[in-house]
Formats: C-alpha cells, structure tokens, sequence
C-alpha cells in the first residue's frame, strides 16, 4: 500500500511539471559593416603665410557658393607645416609656397592627390620711409637703414630665396649683421610695417593688401632672376579621406575666379 501512495506521489507531481520544450535558436541576422557617412562640413587648411589676403578672399566667395561647407585656413611657414604634416598633424589640405614641400610628401606616401601648382610668387623690397624703387637693392647700403627684415630662411621659402637675392647681388656678408629673422613671411611684413625694421624683403602679395597698402609703404620687385623660382603648390592630406568638402575645395582652386584672385594680389601663373 505504500509503494502504491509513493508511485501515485510521484505521478502528481510530474503531471504538476510544466512541459519542457528545447529552446530554438534563432541564427543572427545578416549585418553590413556601415559606412562611414561623407564629412563635407568642415576643412582644415595650412596654407603659406603669404597667401593670407589672397586665400581670406577665395575662402569667402567659395563659402558664398557652398553655404554647407566651413574652410578654416591656419597660416604659417611652408617648412613648418611640412614637419607637422610628417608628425600626423590633421589638416586636410596644405597650400606651400614651395612645391618641394607637398612633392616630398607625395614621395613619402603622405597624400591623397598629386601635387598641383597654383602660382608662383615674387619678392619685393618694402619700406615704410624708403622708396626702395630709387637705389633698389642698393637701398640696404643706406645708412638710415638699421635693420632688415627677412623670413627664417631654415623653414620659410620667402626667406630661403631672399638669402639668395642677397647673394646674388653679392650683398649678404654686408648686410647680414642688420637682419631681423621673422618665423614667416607675415611676421616679416610686420617688422617692416611697424617700424621693427626699416626695410623688408617680403611677398608683393602682402604689400599688395590692404593692411601694407594702408601703412603707405612703398616697394620694389626684386628681379626673379636674381633666385630660384617660387613655384608653389597644393595637395589633398590623408586626413581628408571621405570629407567631400576637401574635395570641392581642392576642385574650386583651379577655376578662372581663383586665378583671377591670385593674379589681384601679385601672383602669377605656375
């Protein structure tokens, strides 16, 4: 009788049970890895110090066009942004007013783009109290004439071919004791324009800008034969991988409106 009560116990209890079922699996869904969408927002440019008026100028009408697209310019030496641009530094386009300096790049594997010439640039002497265009490089020997104000020759391109024109002229063991080195070719204007220095070997781009033009300076073009010539150019970074911006801009910088901007400001055709 006990063996019956303990068989019909277990028998309850395993009515009591819920039913096990096995659980399915279901397989996972099929996925895409997602693409990255185009960044068209913002561009990043190093662009060399003289181009500062000229690029202010193609920076507004290309905004005026594409509303959607913000260019941030940065400007400074050549060289400079040469060494960031090896060390990874995030710009998305580089303007260099010498070639060399992107075609290096180019070599190294560090671009997006071939290098493309833009302009090509020219020296000048500029005074505030001078009119160089009287004894022209001559004007240095003056003895009102303290201090000279170049860009630094070891990372700028406009200082590299003034230490050149000097040279040529067979002026630099003479006048070498009165430079005054600027970190770009806009420092140097500055000296010049403030009265830092009394002369200025600088880029007739910025004496052609309303800010030297307003100073009521006056200069001179330094002959192109007496230095190498300052081809420069542009090209596309790693960085801009995907910005669609970068791109359009890159693409706007060989339109007739660009090269009429760079011929206002005093550069000519690569």
């Amino acid at each position: 009788m006990n063996i019956v009560r303990w068989c019909l116990s277990l028998f309850s209890i395993a009515l009591a049970m819920p039913a096990f079922t096995p659980k399915k699996t279901t397989p996972a869904p099929h996925t895409t890895a997602a693409v990255p969408a185009p960044r068209a927002s913002e561009v990043i440019v190093a662009a060399a110090a003289d181009l500062k008026f000229a690029m202010d100028s193609i920076v507004a009408v290309f905004s005026t066009q594409n509303p959607s697209i913000t260019i941030k310019p940065v400007y400074g030496s050549s060289g400079s942004f040469f060494e960031q641009i090896n060390n990874g530094a995030p710009f998305d386009l580089f303007f260099s007013a010498d070639a060399d300096y992107p075609k290096k790049l180019k070599e190294a594997g560090k671009t997006l783009s071939d290098v493309k010439l833009y302009a090509t640039g020219h020296l000048v002497l500029w005074s505030k109290t001078l009119d160089p265009a009287r004894e022209q490089m001559n004007t240095l020997l003056d003895n009102a004439v303290k201090k000279i104000a170049i860009a630094n020759p070891a990372h700028a391109p406009y200082g590299r071919h003034a230490e050149e024109s000097l040279r040529y002229y067979n002026l630099y063991d003479k006048i070498k004791d009165k430079l005054v080195i600027g970190e770009n070719i806009a420092q140097t204007a500055q000296y010049a324009q403030s009265g830092a220095a009394d002369v200025g070997i600088i880029a007739l781009s910025l004496a052609l800008s309303p800010t030297m033009k307003q100073a009521g300076g006056k200069y001179w073009l330094i002959p192109p034969a007496s230095h190498k010539p300052l081809e420069q150019g542009y090209v596309l970074l790693p960085h801009a991988k995907g910005n669609t911006g970068a791109e359009q801009f890159a693409a706007f910088i060989g339109t007739p409106t660009v090269t009429s901007i760079l011929k206002s400001f005093g550069f000519g055709q690569p």
